[in-house]
Parts: C-alpha cells; structure tokens; sequence
C-alpha cells in the first residue's frame, strides 16, 4: 500500500487562527483526504508552536504563566480545526514531554558529531521573528516581515555548524528537482546555498533573557532556540506513534508551509537532519500569502478573515473552494467579496447546484426516483458525457499530484457544465411530453445521474460535505464509493432509486 505523510507549519500562539493558517490548513486537509480516498496509508500532522520571546510577552501582558497561556490558545487551534472537519491524524504541542525529551535527544546527537559550538556573538536580532538578521537580509535597516529595526544584541551562544552542510544540501537539491517546489523558491533556497556568507545557526539563549524555552541538555544556563526546537516536531510528532510510524511515514514527508518560512524549513531544517544522521524529507510545498482587497491583512485595518466566520458566513465547503479555485499554489492570491460572490453563485450555485436541482427532480417527476436503463447502443452526444467526466478524473489525478488544485477544481467544473449543456441538448422536459420518449428520457437521466455520482466521488477531497450530501441524495454511501474509477453505468443497479432534489447551494446576494 502507498504511503504519504503530510504536514503543516506548527502555529505560533501568539495569535488566532485566520485566513493565511486556514488557507494551509484546507490545502493539506484536502491532500489527506484524496490520498485516503485512493486507498493510501496517511499520516497528517498538525500542532503548535509554544516557546519563545513572543509567547513570554504575551503571557506576561495576559497576567498569566505561559503554560496557561499556551494551553488556552493551543485549545483555541484546535477546536477551530475541529469546527472546520481539518482530518488530521495528530496535533503536537512543542510543550509536550515527549516532543521536548526527543529535541533534547536530537541535540545531543549534533551536539556529539561535533557540530555545535560555543562563542560570543553580536548581531541584529528582530523579536517579532525570533531570529537574528544579517545586514543583507534587511530591507531598509528594518526586518522584512516586521518592518522594525532589529536590536543589536551581544551574547554568548551555542551555534549549529550549519555552513558544514551547505555544499551536500546544494548537491541533494540540484539532484532531486522536486525536492522544494514550485520551483521558484527551490530557486530562491540554491541561491541562499550559493552565497559563501551563509554561515552557521544560533540555536540558544540564555535563560538570564529567556527562560520560556527547552533547556539544552548539555549546558542548563541555555533554552533551545524556538526554530530549531519547533522544525523537530515533524519526527518526534511520528517517533511518538512509535519506530514503525517513523520508519514508515518519515522518507514519504511531504512539508507544506507558506513562503515567509522558506529559509527555516529549506536551509536550516535539512542541515539539521544531515547532521543527525537522519533521513531528508521527500518535498517542501511552498505556498504563497493571501491579501485582502489588495492589503495585508491587519488587525488595525480590521480585515482579518476568520475561518470560524466565513464557515457560519456561506458554509465551510463553499470557503474551501473559493480558497482552492482562486488561488494558485506558490503564488499570492487576494480575497476580495466580489470574486467569492461570483465563484459562489456562478460555479456552485448555478452550475453544480442548478444540475443536482433539475436532474433529480425530474427523476422523481417522471420515475418517481428509479433509475431507468441505458440507451443500447449509446448515442454519440451520451458518449461525450461520459468522456467529459473520464477526462476529469484523469485530470484531478494528474492536477493534484502537482499541487494545481485549482486546476482539478477547474476540471471537474468543467465536467458538470458539460453535464449542464447536455440537459439543454438533449432537452428531456421536452421529450417528456412524447409517451413513446420516455425510455429516452429515462436513459438521459440515467447519463446525468452517472455524472453526479463521478462529480460527488471526485469532490470528496475539495467538498467533503458537499460530496456526502450529493451522495445521500444519489443514495450512494460514501464509504462504499471512495473509488471514482469504477465504470460508468455500473452505479446503479436496477431498481435504484435516489432521493428528492435539496439545494446545496443558496445564491449569495
């Protein structure tokens, strides 16, 4: 059986979650449920982020321990990821014990292959990112995130000799041309690569400035840096299922992060492996950022996107794919009410919703819900249904495994528009009116039920409730309908009878 392990960043909980973490979120939660579909075994890690300057700040504005902050906004994560069905398989928390004994374990092995190294150091640190920048990485003297001066800070750390891994990173990268896609940022990684002034990673601090963090194992003045203690989540979030998890799941990894952590998970976090003796992941999955009527999104400018309430707005599979079909992966996007309006009553309301509405009501008006046979032998017109709905499988399979899901949305669409025009063509309510039509009528119906049941089985990993829906009404099980290849015509036994039309999707004014 295949297998596939699929990840997101671990959030930082210094913040809710919002469109930029939903958008991730939805993306890899559609992956796990399209590889589980096909019959995949599938591992899928989500959590949270715990450690650092921010959340010391935070918590101490909030009047409580950091413990108790992290555990109410931790909770806050993942109750919104319930709320939104987000089918993960496990939630970490870099507060867990068993999270913190394997960063301490892992440090230790770098620290015994002799990479990691005591000395004093000045540099420009930004406490927004929790990291130091290099002149160069500025822009204009401020972080590039952030938009702040940095603070210069002079201490005594302990450094991973990252720089010892750069040529072997190059060379596994310009070996494996997936290994980071798309490839403009495993561009953008090769030339951090290039650049002789790479050098090697803080990865401490000192507990007289911070005391929130994971305590090195080999010195207890110091806490592990919050980047090198939250990228290990990836293994020790399977080495706590146990040694057989890990060895399955760990070479088939597949990260999915957002750009502005590119550096961390394509520089830092491979280096670290090599240095471990651990195995590298098999693709990092960039996406880009999302704005909102062309701006960033901001609390002050009050166009923060919440998951919770655009899912009470116009339902969660109706924002799934506004998500998925207005965006392309690896490039920005901009959320704008008008582009969800017109995505939402055009594709879902008027194309799908309008072709479950009219097929299965005139299935109850003319058979009273049972099926009837096909035409023998099957007219041309029948044919090219057919073939629009086995062109999109084709294509959905070949669009997802190279991350275009808005390219298998677009397919499918395409499909039930076909399926649209066909009622036109073949015009069944006028047939009807010919008694001697009716097995004709009967046959037309039976092609449009077809392409419900390959569009329902195909949108389960973009539209699972959708999906169920469609397949309740076909009265088809949802359990026993997860393989879209089944042939066309071989859905419907005879004497199967579907339900009454609902609508699934109520225009937006």
């Amino acid at each position: 059986m295949p297998q596939t392990y699929i990840t997101t960043p671990i959030y930082y909980v210094n913040g809710d979650p919002h469109l930029g973490s939903a958008y991730t979120m939805i993306i890899t939660d559609t992956l796990a449920r399209y590889y589980r579909a096909r019959g995949w075994d599938t591992f899928y890690l989500t959590g949270t982020d715990e450690h650092g300057n921010k959340i010391a700040e935070a918590a101490a504005q909030a009047g409580v321990s950091p413990k108790e902050f992290t555990d109410r906004v931790s909770a806050s994560f993942r109750a919104a990821w319930d709320t939104c069905d987000i089918t993960y398989d496990h939630f970490i928390r870099t507060t867990d014990p068993y999270h913190i004994r394997y960063v301490q374990d892992f440090l230790t092995r770098v620290h015994d292959a002799g990479d990691i190294y005591f000395d004093r150091y000045g540099g420009l640190y930004c406490v927004g990112c929790e990291r130091f920048y290099t002149p160069k990485e500025l822009r204009d003297g401020k972080c590039p995130d952030h938009l702040t001066e940095p603070t210069l800070i002079e201490e005594e750390n302990y450094f991973f000799r990252m720089s010892k891994y750069q040529e072997r990173l190059l060379r596994h990268i310009e070996a494996n041309p997936d290994f980071i896609r798309p490839e403009g940022f495993k561009n953008e990684v090769i030339g951090m690569l290039r650049d002789e002034n790479l050098g090697d990673l803080c990865i401490s601090r000192p507990k007289s400035r911070l005391a929130w963090g994971i305590e090195l194992p080999f010195d207890q003045r110091y806490v592990t840096y919050v980047w090198f203690d939250a990228l290990i989540n990836y293994v020790s979030g399977l080495k706590y299922k146990g040694e057989e998890t890990y060895e399955k799941f760990w070479p088939v990894a597949q990260h999915v992060i957002g750009k502005d952590i590119l550096k961390p998970h394509g520089v830092f976090w491979p280096t670290m492996l090599m240095s471990a003796g651990l195995p590298l992941y098999k693709h990092l999955n960039v996406h880009g950022f999302w704005t909102v009527e062309g701006q960033k999104m901001s609390k002050s400018l009050g166009n923060v996107i919440s998951p919770l309430e655009m899912k009470e707005k116009i339902g969660l599979d109706a924002f799934r794919y506004f998500l998925l079909r207005e965006s392309v992966f690896g490039q920005d996007a901009d959320f704008r009410q008008e582009n969800l309006t017109n995505r939402y009553n055009g594709d879902l309301a008027n194309n799908l919703g309008n072709l479950v509405s009219r097929t299965l009501s005139m299935q109850d008006r003319y058979f009273k819900g049972v099926v009837q046979p096909f035409s023998t032998p099957a007219p041309e017109i029948d044919q090219r249904l057919a073939a629009a709905f086995a062109q999109a499988s084709n294509e959905v399979e070949t669009h997802v495994t190279n991350l275009a899901l808005n390219r298998a949305l677009e397919s499918i669409f395409r499909a039930t528009n076909e399926a649209n025009k066909y009622i036109t063509d073949t015009a069944p309510f006028t047939l009807a009116k010919d008694p001697a039509q009716m097995p004709r009528v009967g046959a037309v119906l039976h092609n449009l039920l077809e392409g419900l049941r390959v569009a329902a089985q195909l949108l389960i990993p973009f539209l699972p409730e959708t999906s169920n829906k469609l397949l309740t009404l076909l009265n088809l099980p949802q359990e026993r309908w997860n393989n879209y290849r089944l042939p066309w015509g071989r859905a419907f036994p005879v004497g199967h009878q579907v339900q009454k039309s609902q609508v699934l999707f109520p225009r937006l004014q």
